[in-house]
């Protein structure tokens, strides 16, 4: 990517200034610990161009836009139109729940994102003998489709997206929802948004999930068959490597087992008799923003060049939007405390920052005290505020992709 004379120079001019700061850690020692990220990857002192000398631009980076979407997968990103901004939220019934998303649209949320209640999840009715002590809590319970019109109630559903996390049930709350709109008169080929649909990330970190993997991958492929056809703005799958990091892996894990994940439902699909550039367009991810700043926009900017090469050179896919890795993320809750929750906060603005820098087309903002209950109406206009000063006041949207060409980050990025 450089010039081999210039690569020279810099390299005998960093041996000299490493020469030249050895006298001043002798009198003033660096800190005595081992400098690596969250991976455990180990970090240099410094980067310079000769720390990727090996990289070639077209190839590794691209323009924002552009095959292998290192940079992003718009040519403008935030310049032509912000990321969703999506809060997470759902519990108790679905009237209380529909207050919530009320709240939040009225606050300047600009897409909704639903959780459900465990035995939701699982297939469960509210008055089932295994619901008890589960209904509402971690999420809103929907038992019929009179809750999900409850829960829609007054949300335009042709003019608002809506995320939902919901696995094993899928079809069934898609159906829900698409019922849902038609009675507000709106056609399934007006519905943006995503369900879940993760099924393999559930047997792995997060364990609600109904059948067998074999049946269950079915039901997904049925689902992107479904959809392709009939609901063609909508996102059929979110595969989730978010689950996983909370579950305690490195954030060069959460690519490598979410990417997996990816590759087996792309398998499967095609086994199905599907065409890959008739699904693949419509397939989305959904990454942890953790606490490793660097890390983190590295993390997202390797996903998306591994997942382009992968589509074009593994399954044979030609159309960009294929090729395209387009992901929602959301906040670590595993890095919140219970304790000084304010520190929160700020916890929670550093990682959405990350993931606006790593090029997020969706985000969620942790609410500062998710550690040890349900948001409060404060908590979350506070994290949403969070986005909305990133997105107005810190300037990091008035460019395309700040950070390529960065010597750290990209070094880091190829080592993911």
């Amino acid at each position: 990517m450089y010039d081999a004379k210039k690569l020279k120079d810099i390299e005998r001019a960093a041996d000299a200034w490493g020469k030249k700061i050895a006298a001043v850690i002798s009198r003033r020692p660096e800190r005595k610990e081992s400098f690596k990220t969250l991976s455990q990857i180990p970090l240099e002192r410094v980067y310079t161009p000769p720390s990727n000398s090996e990289s070639d631009y077209q190839k590794d980076l691209g323009f924002p836009g552009d095959y292998p979407y290192t940079r992003g997968v718009q040519p403008t990103m935030y310049r032509g139109r912000f990321w969703t901004m999506r809060q997470y939220a759902g519990f108790a019934s679905a009237e209380e729940s529909n207050r919530r998303y009320k709240y939040l649209l009225n606050q300047g949320q600009t897409g909704l994102s639903v959780a459900f209640d465990l035995p939701t999840q699982i297939g469960y009715d509210s008055d089932h003998p295994l619901s008890m002590g589960e209904v509402g809590k971690v999420g809103v319970a929907i038992d019929s489709l009179l809750d999900m019109e409850a829960l829609f109630d007054g949300i335009p559903l042709d003019r608002v997206s809506t995320s939902m996390t919901i696995n094993a049930p899928a079809a069934i709350l898609l159906a829900m929802y698409i019922e849902t709109a038609a009675k507000q008169g709106v056609s399934p080929d007006k519905l943006r948004g995503t369900i879940q649909n993760d099924i393999l990330k559930e047997y792995a970190a997060r364990g609600t999930y109904i059948f067998p993997p074999a049946p269950s991958m079915r039901i997904m492929t049925d689902i992107f068959a479904f959809c392709s056809e009939h609901i063609p703005k909508w996102n059929t799958i979110s595969i989730s490597g978010y689950h996983i990091r909370e579950a305690g892996c490195t954030a060069v894990q959460e690519v490598a087992f979410t990417l997996a994940n990816g590759i087996a439902y792309v398998d499967a699909a095609i086994k199905a008799g599907l065409k890959v550039d008739d699904f693949a367009p419509r397939l989305s991810f959904f990454f942890n923003a953790h606490m490793d700043f660097f890390e983190e926009i590295a993390k997202f900017r390797a996903a998306r060049r591994l997942w382009a090469r992968i589509m074009r050179e593994r399954f044979g896919a030609t159309s960009p939007k294929s090729l395209m890795l387009r992901f929602h993320t959301q906040t670590a809750g595993c890095a919140l405390t219970a304790q000084q929750p304010q520190n929160n906060v700020i916890r929670v603005a550093l990682q959405a920052l990350a993931a606006v820098l790593g090029g997020t087309q969706s985000l969620h903002t942790n609410s500062m005290d998710e550690a040890f209950s349900l948001p409060s109406e404060e908590a979350v206009q506070v994290a949403l505020r969070a986005e909305h000063v990133i997105a107005f006041e810190s300037g990091v949207a008035s460019t395309v992709v700040a950070l390529g060409g960065s010597f750290c980050g990209e070094w880091l990025t190829n080592e993911i």
